[in-house]
């Protein structure tokens, strides 16, 4: 009886090793079996073959490139699982199992369905199964349902490739689910016993994620989706922490890519009608608290950061040699997750939260270009620019030749932080890696102009802008000897024209680029304030109502337009545009303002929100437009003073101002306060001084301390004449921005008007030097001039004063951007 239950302890361990997967230590205890019964001597050929086949599949993946290798090195082992397999013993089932798993190893996928045939597979019972048979009846219907997959269906008739296509799909049903069911059994061993390999082996994988994939290649997305959400809902085990990671990426890109909002089906809503045949349950996660999304993006969303947090936690960091392989297939595989990442926030303008699941990635994407590409994007979108600047210029050293990181990185400098030279910089680098015919040279040299026209404009010493205009000019023109049907190289050097006040080359350089694109709002914008220069308003105003038929939600089209109004047809006029300007800014921005977060809270976008959000970012790029539109003043100062005021303005707020009851972000806020400033430019000029000090106000509360502010009430104080106030106000304005004309301008009238004539030439020779083109600042100055009796020189200044005036357009043409796109 001792003995029977010895043999009984010494069988158990060796059914406990095949599930653990330890092939040597069964093989020793069969050893062990077979020297106390010697009957019981196939457990030890049994256990010899199973090794041998195991560890070769383990090492040579079933595939057509390894059938002939199969062939050589597995007969002895075909050998002995037939011996097995015919002889009326406890193994003959398992050793048949092995033996279809070997010929499908070989390709010899007829014998291999013969054998499931033999033994009635599809009818098995699989109740108190061992795990590892629980493994090897997955792997089988698996091994079938490819070998019915590779051999295809015997006839042409739709009926009968229908029902092999719904064989093939039971096949790979069941062996998910049974794999499943083994890896839990496996689960529980593990818990009491940490021995044993942790991994789980091809075939088993395939057999759990075959089902879903072969639904959607059979165009059937919805039972493939269905299939997913199955075996994802099954309790995980730390065996299947990379499986999950697989399964979770592959749905959420089924339902980025291959579903809409009106093809979703929700999962409460979902009923599997798969097959409809009784299958064995694995465990699955149930209970009242669990939180179900309730459409795709927040679906895709959570399966995603499911996919990702598997992803940073396996990762593999070790960079030794023989790790490279591991840790090559992990960052493709968390590459894929962060591609689709991106996608899935960038559609839910969620830019904050792929910053920081970008900053997890950093961790494991040492000298890995496209992830450190990938997180640069995501901070320009986050508006972090400095720091996108950063991972740029790493980005460039990984890859020293890559103009277009070059580009991105100089465009940051030119249009967000008013790093001119370093952009210079940047462009130059580009410019030296590439031949003269290389594609992108004619860009370069654009992007190599605007940063001398930047530079130029931010310059103090006349001589020197000077210098930067004509580079400037010789570089774009250059740009467009190269690519002579570049639109951007056209319209970049009829604005450095303009700026130079050629304006008839100008007007003929628009023209061009107009016929090349001929929907460019910066061209058009650009011909209207041509057009205005020459004094042909009519012209101008026809075609500013055709480019906003094109643009209707263009802000900073349509305060030139109410410029245009106010001298064509009145200021009254004008203030019809400026209110439709206010409800064009309360439609695009009022969900914004009326968000509490920080940054938008998560929604869905539907059509009609992704056609707003589009508009609001285009309405965004205006900023560089309508930022210091008075002036023209691109200098530091005025770059400086802008982060300068809008943190003085957070800290009234945050002292308990108007603003602090405000809400979203600065940038939405300050395109209100552009049009409230321009409405009470407006009113002032109508006179109405109650509505244009309500219109400061206005703009009071959302900057309390910006420039514009204090110039605009010192332009309602002028107005009435209390001259000290108006004085005190523009003083004001100049120790934020000391680079703002209008305020050095009006300062010096004021100084005038009271008599310090003195004071007042100083301050306007200083407004002629921050804009030279500027005829009002030449004008006033020579009035002051002509009162200190200084007659030639005051003539002199008024003559400049005309010969610019004959010129002006409307507005500064730097509303313009430099741009890059």
């Amino acid at each position: 009886m001792a003995a029977k239950v010895k043999l009984n302890r010494l069988e158990s361990e060796i059914e406990k090793c095949r599930a653990e997967r330890s092939w040597l230590k069964a093989l020793e205890i069969a050893k062990q079996l077979a020297i106390k019964q010697q009957h019981l001597d196939f457990y030890v050929s049994f256990a010899s073959a199973e090794s041998t086949l195991e560890n070769y599949v383990k090492d040579s993946i079933p595939l057509d490139k390894n059938h002939n290798k199969a062939c050589e090195q597995l007969i002895d082992v075909e050998k002995s699982l037939s011996n097995v397999a015919n002889s009326s013993n406890k193994l003959s089932f398992e050793a048949k199992l092995l033996l279809a798993k070997l010929h499908y190893c070989k390709g010899a996928y007829d014998e291999t369905l013969r054998l499931y045939d033999e033994i009635n597979l599809d009818n098995v019972l699989t109740q108190n199964m061992s795990p590892r048979v629980l493994q090897l009846l997955a792997e089988s219907f698996s091994i079938k349902g490819a070998c019915l997959e590779s051999k295809g269906p015997s006839t042409t008739s739709k009926f009968k490739v229908a029902e092999q296509e719904k064989q093939v799909l039971k096949c790979y049903d069941m062996a998910g689910d049974l794999a499943l069911l083994y890896i839990q059994e496996r689960e529980k061993m593990a818990q009491n016993n940490s021995s044993g390999d942790e991994e789980i082996d091809i075939l088993t994988e395939n057999a759990i994620k075959q089902s879903p994939l072969l639904y959607i290649k059979m165009g059937n997305i919805k039972q493939g989706v269905g299939r997913f959400r199955e075996l994802l809902r099954v309790v995980e085990s730390r065996f299947t922490q990379s499986l999950r990671q697989a399964l979770a990426r592959q749905l959420a890109e089924v339902l980025i890519r291959g579903m809409c909002e009106k093809t979703y089906i929700p999962i409460e809503t979902y009923h599997s009608d798969s097959n409809n045949l009784p299958r064995p349950q694995p465990r699955k996660y149930s209970g009242d608290n669990l939180f179900v999304p309730r459409e795709l993006h927040e679906e895709a969303l959570l399966l995603l950061l499911v996919a990702e947090a598997i992803a940073t936690r396996e990762a593999v960091l070790n960079r030794s040699v023989e790790h490279q392989e591991d840790r090559h297939i992990s960052y493709e595989n968390t590459t894929a997750v962060y591609d689709l990442l991106a996608i899935t926030l960038v559609r839910c303008t969620q830019f904050l939260k792929l910053c920081d699941s970008f900053e997890k990635a950093m961790r494991f994407s040492f000298e890995e270009f496209h992830i450190w590409h990938q997180f640069a994007n995501a901070l320009v979108c986050a508006g972090k620019y400095s720091r996108a600047l950063h991972v740029l210029k790493e980005c460039s050293r990984l890859k020293p030749r890559n103009t277009v990181v070059l580009l991105q990185a100089a465009k940051l400098c030119f249009e967000c932080l008013h790093l001119y030279n370093d952009g210079i910089n940047l462009v130059q680098q580009a410019i030296d890696s590439c031949s003269d015919n290389h594609p992108l040279m004619s860009r370069l040299c654009v992007a190599m102009g605007i940063g001398y026209s930047l530079k130029a404009q931010s310059t103090k010493l006349q001589g020197e802008r000077y210098s930067l205009h004509k580079k400037a000019l010789d570089t774009f023109k250059r740009a467009y000897e190269l690519d002579p049907n570049d639109h951007l190289a056209l319209f970049h050097l009829a604005l450095q024209l303009a700026i130079q006040r050629q304006i008839s080359e100008a007007v003929r350089c628009v023209k061009i680029s107009l016929r090349h694109k001929n929907d460019y709002v910066h061209s058009l914008h650009l011909l209207v304030l041509l057009m205005t220069s020459e004094k042909k308003y009519e012209e101008g105003m026809t075609l500013i109502k055709a480019a906003l038929q094109e643009y209707p939600d263009n802000l900073s089209l349509m305060l030139t337009r109410t410029k245009l109004e106010e001298v064509l047809l009145g200021p009254e006029y004008a203030l019809n545009t400026c209110r439709r300007m206010l409800e064009l800014w309360k439609e695009l921005y009022e969900t914004d303002v009326d968000d509490t977060s920080s940054e938008r809270k998560y929604r869905t976008l539907t059509s009609n929100d992704r056609s707003t959000f589009d508009r609001r970012s285009f309405a965004q790029l205006q900023l560089n437009e309508l930022n210091d539109r008075d002036t023209g003043s691109l200098r530091a100062e005025s770059v400086a003073a802008s982060r300068v005021e809008q943190t003085l303005s957070e800290v009234a707020s945050s002292a308990g101002s108007i603003l602090h009851s405000r809400r979203g972000c600065q940038e939405t806020w300050l395109l209100q306060a552009q049009i409230w400033l321009h409405l009470a430019e407006l009113y002032l000029s109508l006179d109405k001084m109650t509505e244009a000090e309500g219109c400061v106000q206005e703009t009071s509360s959302i900057f309390p301390l910006s420039h514009h502010v204090a110039f605009m009430k010192g332009r309602v104080f002028e107005h009435k004449h209390k001259y000290e106030e108006a004085k005190s106000c523009y003083e004001n304005a100049l120790s934020i921005n000391p680079a703002h004309t209008k305020s050095l301008q009006h300062l010096g009238i004021v100084l005038h008007e009271q008599g310090n004539n003195k004071m007042a030439e100083k301050v306007l020779r200083e407004a002629v030097n921050v804009d030279p083109t500027s005829h009002q600042s030449w004008f006033r100055l020579g009035l002051v001039l002509e009162s200190l009796g200084q007659s030639e020189a005051a003539s002199e200044c008024h003559m400049t004063s005309l010969g610019l005036e004959s010129t002006s357009p409307i507005v500064p043409f730097s509303v313009i951007p430099h741009m890059l796109q």
